[in-house]
């Protein structure tokens, strides 16, 4: 890598489109810029409308831009939903050097070698990941290179998903004249940042709990073994509030944010506010603990699906904590009620960066962290200082989408 590299990662949510920029400097990452744009065209995590979203991307990734005056050309992309499957494959190579000492190219044909794996005519490879390597039987290695050996071997998780979900994402992105450097599985990436080396080996739950989904990842001896999405998230949340007060959705999300508290007990009667009810210009006051009785029962019910969820994947005693992140996890309260109904160790992971100190932005910082430990061959250039607007016309010399598709796993290398 060079001394200093540009990453932009795009989370594409629910209720927000994000851009963060980040930058690579010996090492060490910073994050140089934010765009945040209202997500129009996702429900529940999926694509339901190409141009909505597509505005989005493009809304989201100015507002990047203008912060920090540089073009964005190329970006990585999160993919998450309950298309996404996990299995496990074995690779062997024979050490191509005549001094059997293990390089680049090796590594590479082992990785290649692991990709073969048969799967369903409408599924693809988002991700490999590699769990150990063995040189000539010896297990637990995790970088091989400049070994000496034989026979080389790779034991990963192949991470895929459907051909239709990837498509459309990768739709999305080209039609907002942005480049495709990589897509990376949404959990993996939070787990990147979320979690700790410990908690990735002694068995930890982490649950992304965002407006339309949450997203549940196990992992297990250093690897994530599990992944499933379920459809429910702070909407539901906004929703309750919106039937429980008789106001319209917008208005329940702004006082969910503002007076929101997922526990009654923590909640105060003397913090009142007033809203405006559908069919009627008259206001009526509530109180927090009103507001709280409403949205305990939701974030309980949550929380109950979470743990059903990993006793379903065949992990309910297996697990020693959880980790929580996602923008819903940002309310007063949701930290105790978790503990409550998981019964079990929980904590809020928050990124520790400058201008991104949320939960909500865990996956795309955790992207940035991911690539720049991961796919550091595949990081583009830093991109040129902005000089006026955009090409409306994506570049003509970009390589075709399926062509990017199947050579994306080089970054891995």
């Amino acid at each position: 890598m060079s001394s200093n590299d540009i990453i932009v990662s795009l989370d594409i949510g629910t209720s927000k489109v994000r851009a963060i920029i980040g930058e690579v400097s010996n090492g060490a990452i910073n994050i140089i810029g934010v765009g945040s744009a209202d997500s129009e065209g996702i429900r529940k995590g999926a694509i339901v409308d190409i141009d909505q979203t597509v505005q989005s991307i493009r809304n989201a990734v100015d507002h990047a831009e203008r912060m920090v005056g540089i073009q964005i050309s190329d970006v990585y992309v999160g993919i998450q939903g309950n298309h996404i499957s996990l299995q496990t494959n074995h690779g062997v190579v024979a050490v191509s050097n005549e001094d059997r000492e293990i390089g680049e190219e090796d590594i590479e044909r082992v990785l290649q070698a692991a990709k073969v794996v048969a799967l369903p005519p409408e599924r693809e490879i988002i991700n490999l990941v590699p769990k150990q390597y063995l040189v000539d039987g010896l297990e637990g290695i995790s970088d091989p290179r400049g070994m000496i050996g034989v026979r080389l071997e790779v034991e990963a998780t192949v991470v895929t998903g459907a051909k239709t979900a990837i498509h459309n994402l990768v739709r999305c992105v080209e039609k907002a004249n942005l480049r495709i450097a990589g897509v990376i599985l949404m959990s993996l990436a939070s787990g990147q940042m979320a979690l700790t080396k410990d908690e990735k080996m002694m068995g930890t739950v982490l649950a992304d709990i965002g407006a339309g989904s949450c997203t549940i990842a196990i992992f297990d001896q250093g690897s994530m073994v599990a992944t499933s999405t379920l459809p429910i998230g702070g909407e539901y949340v906004t929703s309750d509030i919106s039937y429980g007060l008789r106001t319209q959705t917008e208005q329940a999300e702004k006082i969910k944010q503002k007076f929101g508290c997922a526990l009654i007990q923590d909640a105060a009667e003397d913090q009142k506010f007033k809203v405006m009810r559908m069919g009627s210009n008259v206001e009526k006051e509530f109180s927090q603990v009103d507001l709280a009785n409403i949205i305990e029962p939701r974030m309980q019910e949550i929380f109950h699906l979470i743990r059903q969820e990993v006793i379903r994947l065949g992990f309910g005693d297996k697990i020693n904590g959880y980790v929580l992140t996602g923008g819903t996890v940002i309310m007063p309260g949701t930290l105790p009620l978790a503990q409550l109904e998981l019964e079990s160790t929980v904590r809020i992971a928050v990124p520790d960066f400058i201008g991104v100190r949320d939960p909500s932005f865990t996956s795309g910082v955790g992207m940035i962290q991911y690539v720049s430990k991961y796919m550091r061959n595949r990081i583009s250039s830093a991109p040129k200082k902005s000089t006026g607007r955009k090409a409306s016309a994506p570049s003509s010399n970009k390589p075709g989408l399926f062509e990017r598709l199947k050579n994306m796993f080089s970054e891995f290398i």
